[in-house]
């Protein structure tokens, strides 16, 4: 649908116009349209510091109108905009359950755009008004639904972290297969890839383990991204999982009784996991005492703009049931099961465990609050994971006809896919329906996207497969359109603070200066700095090792330790030599701060005096006191004008090394 104006949304209004000095001095207009349940927030900066322009954030999926207004430092949108010479804008998406999926997509968001630049002539007098959507994850489908599906309510896009019309749910079900078949190898497999490991994750590996390892990468899952796997969880997948189940009931039937089904094989450890038995709750554990125990609950924040969070529901409170102690020990840990309650209050529910830990079962976001809140002591329940094992090699049967390469193992000779088949591929499916759309790469202005070499949850080659989409509409036409650019070292979260900033770092600044550069390269016709370069081998992203080869916006960071990326010492008797080099790509901005982690806490106090320039080089010696494997970091920022105390735009890399104090009696 390519339209211009929409009828579904004729009748806009404004509720409440009034200045605001948090986080920073705006006019605050909200309002909506009379004639459907969208509503709209937008966030004016005073005159002197508006440019003509908007920047719109699209969520993962249809929220609150809200969620800017609480976030600070780099995630904070409305004053990132008004610090970039635009308004802010944001929406609700349609409202709850909108109906159709055009709406939530792509359309109330294309409507609030059109009707934002109204609302500018009106504050600020007649101008040309620019504007820009980003949006991350399921917010980067939206984006590029919105790209691709009308006309005229944005000039240019930055979708990031991005998925394929095959993401959903295959990159989440080859990635728990894996965790599961390598539960108890997933240690070495991260030693091994560690600066100064053996190099060789398929060490010690028994064949099924090997197998399992080799899937997951050539599908895409970055090998070094495996640090986070105790806290990586299912992450979107419980809320796919009443989808698969929806659209293909046969499947999970199928997979333990037909021939090609890896059920159906007796010596697969799909039979040794099986979780089935019954017992009776023996009681109801809330936030407030799993968190007293130790059980890892996550937090669930409010907003639900992020991209790891868009999935989940709204915080619960401490009293609200999160998990169960069962009457009944497991015989195995399980990722995700299914409880069916038997009698009492919530008789006949069926709910999602997130995980069951022996007699600990957890409870997943997902569940309908009011079966949770019926559950009591002495409840009859039945638990079962044969369907969530079965979900675990959907993958193996969603063969798509041809464009992407990372499922040609499944394929033989002649092309044509070895494991059976199911009636249809669930990824585009599930893509229409959420979007309203399935990305062709056919849209009109400008677009950079921004992706994560270490991505877990949309895999980093999906990035690329979108740019060779482009590609085939535009042609010799590509870089007076769109850009890529990969960011290392960077998951999928938008996240300031990262889980382990010795492993990975923030991508924000990167997504900053994308939408400085769309803007500019709209407005004022300055291309921005070229595509990173890559290469797609076996399922990963290859980007060159130097700067001026790979391009893009981050910096390169090279560190050595005596000179290797490994070094054996005695304690306290012996000063290593740390040596970092950092380089920015042409065009890309300055070096302007050099920090160590020393002793691997992840603060990084220590933080070197450089004069801002394209390449620095560093050397720091240091001795370590205590014995054992010591992993020292350095973490390298740049941004595009130098400007050390720039909050924004500052962009980030790290790089490890090993240090091995003798006195242990080992040395990994």
């Amino acid at each position: 649908m390519n339209e211009t104006h929409d009828e579904d949304f004729r009748e806009p209004y404004v509720d409440v116009d009034e200045w605001r000095d948090t986080p920073v001095r705006h006019r605050y207009v909200h309002g909506g349209f009379a004639d459907n349940g969208t509503r709209f927030s937008i966030y004016f900066p005073p005159d002197d510091a508006y440019q003509g322009r908007f920047f719109q954030h699209i969520t993962p999926v249809p929220g609150s109108e809200h969620q800017a207004q609480t976030a600070r430092g780099q995630e904070d949108r409305i004053s990132f905009a008004a610090s970039s010479g635009a308004y802010f804008l944001e929406t609700n998406g349609g409202g709850a359950d909108p109906g159709d999926p055009t709406i939530a997509g792509f359309r109330a968001n294309a409507a609030a755009a059109r009707h934002s630049r109204v609302v500018a002539q009106r504050v600020y007098g007649h101008h040309r008004v620019h504007g820009y959507a980003y949006g991350g994850s399921g917010g980067g489908f939206r984006t590029i639904a919105g790209a691709e599906n009308t006309d005229g309510a944005w000039d240019g896009f930055v979708p990031y972290v991005i998925g394929s019309p095959m993401a959903i749910p295959n990159v989440f079900s080859v990635r728990m297969h894996a965790q599961r078949v390598l539960r108890h190898r997933l240690d070495s497999i991260v030693d091994a890839l560690e600066p100064g490991g053996s190099g060789d994750p398929y060490a010690g590996l028994d064949s099924e383990e090997r197998a399992a390892l080799a899937e997951v990468t050539a599908m895409g899952f970055p090998p070094r991204a495996w640090f986070g796997h105790r806290t990586m969880g299912m992450h979107v997948f419980t809320a796919l999982y009443g989808g698969m189940r929806l659209v293909d009931p046969g499947y999970f039937e199928d997979f333990w009784t037909l021939p090609g089904y890896l059920g159906a094989d007796s010596g697969s450890s799909v039979h040794r996991d099986r979780l089935r038995y019954a017992c009776e709750i023996a009681a109801v554990i809330t936030a407030r005492e799993a968190a007293r125990l130790g059980l890892g609950v996550p937090h669930i924040p409010d907003a639900r703009g992020g991209v790891d969070h868009a999935f989940r529901g709204t915080g619960a409170d401490e009293d609200s049931v999160v998990a169960l102690r069962l009457a009944v020990s497991a015989s195995i840990d399980a990722q995700g099961a299914e409880l069916t309650v038997r009698t009492g209050q919530a008789e006949g529910q069926s709910l999602v465990l997130r995980e069951v830990r022996g007699d600990l079962a957890l409870l997943d976001e997902q569940n309908d609050p009011s079966a949770v809140t019926a559950l009591r002591p002495g409840d009859r329940v039945d638990v079962d994971n044969g369907n969530f094992l079965a979900a675990q090699t959907y993958h193996r049967h969603q063969v798509p006809p041809d464009g992407f390469p990372v499922w040609d193992r499944f394929r033989d000779a002649a092309g044509k896919p070895v494991p059976p088949q199911r009636p249809q591929l669930l990824g585009p499916l599930f893509s229409l329906g959420a979007t309203g759309a399935v990305q062709t790469g056919k849209f009109a202005g400008k677009m950079i996207v921004v992706a994560c070499l270490l991505d877990r949850e949309a895999f980093p080659w999906q990035a690329d497969w979108y740019r060779s989409a482009v590609r085939d509409h535009l042609g010799d036409a590509t870089d007076e359109h769109f850009r890529l650019w990969y960011v290392d070292n960077a998951l999928h979260g938008d996240e300031e603070i990262q889980e382990d900033p010795t492993r990975s770092v923030s991508y924000l600044g990167v997504l900053h200066q994308a939408l400085r550069d769309l803007s500019a390269w709209v407005e004022q016709g300055m291309p921005p700095v070229a595509s990173t370069d890559c290469t797609i081998d076996d399922g990963q992203v290859v980007v060159p090792s130097s700067a001026a080869a790979q391009r893009g916006v981050q910096p390169v960071v090279q560190l050595t330790v005596d000179g290797a990326d490994r070094a054996d010492v005695r304690p306290g008797e012996e000063q290593v030599t740390l040596c970092a080099v950092g380089e920015v790509p042409p065009g890309a901005g300055k070096i302007v701060a050099v920090q160590w982690d020393l002793d691997g806490a992840g603060t990084f106090p220590v933080t070197e005096d450089v004069t801002p320039a394209e390449r620095v080089r560093v050397e720091r010696r240091h001795a370590f006191s205590s014995p054992g494997t010591h992993f020292v970091t350095v973490r390298v920022r740049s941004e595009r004008d130098g400007d050390a105390s720039a909050l924004f735009t500052r962009v980030d890399n790290t790089a490890r090394v090993r240090v091995v104090v003798a006195g242990t009696g080992h040395t990994d």
